[in-house]
């Protein structure tokens, strides 16, 4: 229908309420108009379609049947168009970016830097979830997972490595061992009661290895099942442990802990990876921010 065709706005809405409400009067107090005014939009409108829309009941009034496929028409496109308007006037919100990462590095590093990430990416909501592993099929169902990891990268995923991965051995001053490690070479350390977790069992023989020592010789003592506990724990002065640069970054600075022979590059990798599929800007967005901040 060409925009000639088209009754007045105006008429149009005076129908719709008066069809709807039932009556002159009723309509004219929705609109906040006279009675008058209503009835002369109801005239212009049935002059305009050349057809009557009501017809006298009693006291009342009652549709015809062209008025009431008009009603139907009208009541639809009212509806479409309040509708419309409030999505418009809605705040345009996202969907939360749904990150996995692993319990310790989500406690010890990523916490404290929050407000500087909402600061950075104010745009970006993001929505946590604590996971521990490496590329798993349950990992695949969120938007992306930042991760300690070393390759190769498996099939089915995008992964930019953020920045190398180094660990060191922490002590914290209180322990009766940490003044000694300080003058005395790695292999001093075969010597001591070492903490250690069980989310990485590899770490302390990796080390061991990457210092020519035999890892057969380390002596493993209290075990916890995650990093975080670890590094309470050796904060906590009950021994020495072995942890990534970043995570235990303020501990050093603050002089809960020391690093008697500082930190080594692993082979492995800091990375934000996320399942294939269409690029989410949100993502590199995030990487870029995370790359500064291990810088």
């Amino acid at each position: 229908m060409s925009a000639s065709l088209l009754p007045p706005l105006n008429a149009l809405r005076a129908f719709e309420a008066t069809a709807r409400l039932g009556g002159v009067g009723r309509a004219a107090q929705a609109l906040h108009v006279t009675h008058g005014a209503v009835s002369r939009q109801l005239k212009l409108l049935e002059d305009h379609l050349g057809l009557a829309l009501f017809q006298r009941a009693g006291r009342g009034l009652r549709l015809t049947a062209a008025g009431t496929r008009l009603q139907e028409a009208c009541s639809e496109a009212f509806t479409g168009i309040e509708d419309c308007v409030r999505a418009l006037q809605r705040p345009a919100t996202s969907p939360a970016l749904v990150l996995g990462c692993s319990g310790s590095v989500l406690a010890r590093w990523m916490i404290p830097r929050l407000p500087a990430l909402q600061a950075a990416l104010p745009g970006v909501h993001l929505q946590w979830s604590a996971l521990d592993g490496s590329f798993s099929e349950t990992q695949a169902t969120l938007d992306a997972v930042l991760l300690l990891a070393q390759g190769p990268w498996p099939r089915g995923w995008q992964v930019r490595e953020l920045a190398p991965e180094r660990v060191g051995v922490v002590v914290a001053p209180s322990h009766p061992a940490a003044h000694r490690l300080r003058h005395v070479p790695p292999s001093a350390l075969l010597q001591e009661t070492l903490l250690h977790t069980s989310s990485r069992p590899q770490a302390w023989p990796a080390w061991a290895q990457a210092h020519d020592l035999d890892p057969a010789q380390l002596q493993l003592g209290t075990g916890f099942e995650h990093l975080y506990y670890l590094l309470e724990a050796a904060v906590a002065g009950l021994g020495p442990a072995i942890a990534p640069e970043p995570l235990v970054a303020e501990d050093l600075a603050a002089g809960r802990l020391v690093a008697p022979w500082g930190f080594a590059a692993t082979g492995g990798f800091w990375v934000l990876a996320r399942p294939d599929g269409p690029v989410d800007a949100r993502v590199d967005a995030l990487a870029d921010w995370v790359v500064g901040q291990l810088r």
